[in-house]
């Protein structure tokens, strides 16, 4: 196969991998009783991966948990996730995330991820829908023990991450932005 065609078909498996998983995140026809029970999904399997983290459930002020977040490339990539927004434990709103990172990458991956906020002013920063995640923010995989070693960084947030599945070779830079909408209706 010559490298054009090799490159071509690349670049269009990943945008496939890339794509599949925005159009299924932005579909949702069992409507706001799916959305709940995939976020509770997500938690439990993040508490079962390290004891830990329900320190952080207990703790923190608030959280935003995404049951899915896809992620696809070939020099350039990006990624896209729905949430949830959870206030002292009961869910208060919808969040989206759109990651987008330039860099010697190839491939597709999915991954959960969940972002626990110290205290009120994390969160209500969050909610404004100006809150972003540079290159420098760093995501802890969660496995037992990684919890007891993660602090919060200087803006009270603390962001876990679950890979669950595909493969992602990277070495990028980018970042992470946020939006939110408040309420649970569709």
């Amino acid at each position: 196969m010559p490298m054009k065609n090799l490159c071509s078909a690349v670049v269009l498996a990943s945008l496939v991998v890339a794509a599949a998983p925005v159009y299924a995140a932005g579909w949702n026809p069992q409507g706001q009783t799916q959305q709940l029970e995939e976020a509770e999904a997500t938690i439990a399997k993040f508490k079962s991966s390290d004891r830990g983290l329900d320190d952080y459930f207990k703790k923190a002020y608030g959280f935003a948990v995404f049951p899915s977040i896809g992620k696809g490339g070939f020099i350039f990539a990006g990624a896209f996730g729905r949430g949830l927004v959870y206030q002292q434990g009961k869910p208060i709103g919808r969040t989206s995330v759109a990651q987008a990172s330039f860099g010697l990458q190839i491939g597709g991956q999915a991954f959960s991820e969940i972002l626990f906020f110290k205290d009120q002013k994390a969160l209500d920063h969050f909610k404004t829908g100006s809150a972003e995640l540079s290159a420098q923010a760093s995501a802890v995989v969660a496995r037992d023990g990684a919890a007891a070693a993660t602090s919060y960084d200087s803006n009270g947030v603390a962001v876990f991450v679950m890979i669950m599945g595909g493969a992602m070779l990277e070495a990028s830079v980018g970042g992470q932005k946020f939006a939110y909408q408040p309420g649970l209706d569709e």
